[in-house]
């Protein structure tokens, strides 16, 4: 068989394949609506509110990568079970999400990520908007930043949760990838000013140094709001990721520019109902302790004891004289699994407050 009737061969055999998915795509949808109807006649008011169930949809992105023998990546062979599973949950309603905006934002890149391209994503420009657009009602989600593994936590998202009722529902961790872009206009040898969010200008401190010392570094609202910013200006340049480079039309005249390669930020899901236990799961609470001589020690202790991982203890100043120190704590676990409960006890017996901001299914991508 020659090169011309292998190709041939080889193709047939793609083409056949591609009908089997397209089938079973079809199928699978089919069965999605039927789940829909089920849950409509056994409680019409609720079914609305239980189409998208985070801790199934985390079950089923990790057998999807469980199962892969490859050559895709795990993580590759998730992302298309997320857009069939997306695609699918749209033929009942499509799930609205509000981010933090403008487009462009690495906020929506992780909302698309975690939601699937056929979510309604809409921008809000503030996290407080965010918080009262699902507040309210208007969208099912929001999504909002939380920490960077090189620039720390986001405190307005903290500071949010302390009078919010909302939940955290899920969390999505995003590889940040900073890009030095230019527009149409640019001269390149020129470039004197160099817009970005404050954050991605500290991200890219040594490269700015080493590459562009004497060009000014302006601080704004977001990586979009500075890409946004060059189409008139022809001595500027903004750092932003891909998706500003392509929704403005900007081209990427550096790629990669982070001082850190590990850069990532970590965005919560929030929402207003709490998640069943998924089988691999994370918990966060915000504490109010007493001021008084071994106040952080009585908190821990207990976690200590009943082997439960901690992943992050963050202190904020309290709004209130009455506390002194408010915690807010992101561990291993769900609340109901019974050594967190019985955690949960303990700690709540010796704080001022205790507030469950939420148990929700860890991040899978």
């Amino acid at each position: 068989m020659n090169e011309s009737e292998q190709l041939k061969a080889l193709r047939d055999r793609i083409d056949a394949i591609d009908d089997q998915i397209g089938k079973l795509i079809s199928e699978r949808a089919q069965c999605a609506q039927e789940v829909a109807e089920v849950k409509k006649s056994a409680n019409p008011e609720e079914a609305a509110k239980s189409f998208y169930r985070p801790e199934r949809e985390a079950q089923v992105l990790r057998k999807a990568m469980e199962r892969n023998q490859g050559p895709l990546s795990n993580e590759e062979m998730a992302r298309l079970f997320r857009e069939i599973m997306s695609a699918c949950l749209a033929l009942e309603q499509p799930i609205k999400v509000a981010f933090l905006g403008p487009e462009g934002t690495f906020t929506q890149q992780a909302a698309l990520k975690h939601f699937g391209h056929s979510a309604i994503a809409l921008p809000f420009s503030a996290i407080d908007e965010v918080f009262r657009e699902v507040e309210a009602g208007a969208v099912n989600y929001g999504v909002v930043p939380v920490e960077n593994s090189t620039e720390g936590v986001v405190n307005h998202t903290l500071d949010n949760f302390m009078t919010s009722n909302l939940k955290i529902c899920g969390e999505v961790e995003l590889r940040i990838h900073q890009n030095l872009l230019i527009s149409d206009v640019t001269h390149v040898k020129n470039i004197s000013r160099i817009y970005s969010h404050s954050q991605s200008l500290a991200q890219c401190r040594k490269w700015l140094d080493a590459h562009y010392p004497n060009a000014e570094r302006i601080a704004v609202s977001s990586n979009a709001e500075a890409a946004k910013r060059l189409k008139g200006e022809w001595n500027a340049a903004a750092i932003a990721g891909s998706m500003a480079a392509e929704l403005y039309g900007l081209k990427v005249l550096a790629e990669k520019i982070e001082d850190e390669p590990d850069n990532s930020t970590r965005f919560l899901i929030i929402g207003t109902e709490s998640v069943p236990p998924s089988g691999d799961d994370k918990t966060s609470l915000v504490v109010a302790m007493r001021n008084e001589p071994g106040a952080l020690h009585n908190l821990l202790e207990p976690f200590h004891r009943h082997h439960i991982d901690l992943t992050r203890v963050e202190s904020r100043p309290a709004r209130t004289g009455a506390w002194t120190y408010v915690f807010f704590i992101d561990f291993s676990g769900h609340a109901k699994d019974v050594e967190v409960s019985e955690v949960l006890k303990e700690v709540s017996s010796r704080a001022a407050d205790l507030k469950l901001l939420g148990s929700y299914p860890k991040a899978v991508l």
